[in-house]
C-alpha cells in the first residue's frame, strides 16, 4: 500500500505566509519554506516517483497542500469539499488536473465537508476522522463515494485540541501506528499496534512513509530511532516553515500508484 509510482504537489505561492493556522506564532520565511519545499519534491522523486509540479496559486495561500482537497487511488480520484473559507476555491483548482489523470473522478456536493488531512488509508479501510474541518455529514457523503471506488470508509473521532485526524497519527506499516497520546487508545486501531510517540516531538505523529522509507522531520531524533526499530529506514526533512502553518509532511503530495 505504500509502493506509490504517482504524486502531484503545487509549488508554494508567496500568500503562503499568511496561511491558515490554529494558533499565533511566527509566519514562515518564504524562502527557507521554498528550500523544505524543494528538498521534499527531490526526495519524492529520488524514491522513484514520477512527480507531476503544479503551478503556484496566489489566490489560495494554503493550496501548497494539495492532500487537503482530494483523495487518490489507482481505482479513481475524490474531490473533496473544504470547510475553511479561505481554500473553499482549492476544489476547483485541482480538479481538472485530476480529470486528465485518472479515467473515475468523484464530487463530494455537499453541504457537509471533509479535508484530506483526515483521511488515514489503511489496508484494509479508510478512516476519516471528524474534526473542526471535516463534519459527520461530509463522512457519510464520502463513505457513499469510497464504496463507489471498492473502499471501505469508517468514521473515526479526533480528540479535542487535534486539528486534523493525520495531525495526530500516520503509518510506520500496514499494522502498525505511530501516535500521539490522546489516540493511543482509539477504537479506530482496534486490532492494529499502536505506538506513542515520545513527549515533545508531537510534530513527528505526522510522518510519511514511501515505498520502503519514511520521511519525518529531521530534528525529531527520538521518534526516528522508534521507527528505525521497525527496521524500516528513515529520511530526515526540515519541516519546520510548514510547520509554522500547521502542516506536516503527508500535506504537501497526493500520492498513487497507477493501475496498469
Amino acid at each position: 500500500m505504500f509502493d506509490y509510482s504517482h504524486a502531484i504537489v503545487r509549488s508554494p505561492a508567496a500568500s503562503v505566509v499568511a496561511g491558515l493556522r490554529a494558533e499565533d506564532g511566527p509566519d514562515p520565511d518564504f524562502e527557507a519554506l521554498c528550500a523544505e519545499h524543494a528538498a521534499y519534491v527531490r526526495t519524492l522523486e529520488g524514491l522513484g516517483l514520477h512527480v507531476t509540479q503544479l503551478a503556484a496559486s496566489e489566490e489560495f495561500p494554503d493550496s501548497i497542500f494539495v492532500e487537503d482537497p482530494a483523495l487518490v487511488f489507482g481505482e479513481g480520484a475524490i474531490v473533496l469539499n473544504l470547510a475553511a473559507p479561505s481554500r473553499a476555491g482549492e476544489s476547483a483548482l485541482l480538479s481538472p488536473v485530476l480529470e486528465d489523470r485518472f479515467e473515475t473522478v468523484l464530487h463530494m456536493q455537499g453541504p457537509g465537508h471533509a479535508d484530506g488531512g483526515d483521511i488515514l488509508v489503511l489496508r484494509d479501510r479508510v478512516l476519516i476522522g471528524l474534526s473542526n474541518r471535516t463534519d459527520r455529514a461530509g463522512a457519510e457523503e464520502l463513505i457513499s463515494l469510497l464504496a463507489r471506488l471498492g473502499k471501505k470508509g469508517e468514521i473515526a473521532e479526533t480528540p479535542p485540541g487535534i486539528l486534523h485526524f493525520k495531525t495526530g497519527c500516520s503509518l510506520i506499516d500496514e499494522e502498525t501506528v505511530f501516535a500521539l497520546a490522546p489516540m493511543v487508545n482509539s477504537p479506530a486501531f482496534a486490532g492494529m499496534r499502536v505506538v506513542e510517540v515520545p513527549a515533545g516531538e508531537e510534530k513527528a505523529a505526522n510522518k510519511l512513509r514511501i515505498r520502503d522509507s519514511i520521511l519525518m522531520g529531521a530534528e525529531f531524533h527520538k521518534s526516528r530511532a522508534i521507527v528505525e526499530s521497525f527496521s524500516i529506514p528513515t529520511i530526515g526533512l526540515s519541516v519546520e516553515q510548514i510547520g509554522r502553518i500547521d502542516a506536516g509532511l503527508s500535506c504537501m503530495s497526493l500520492r498513487w500508484r497507477e493501475k496498469i
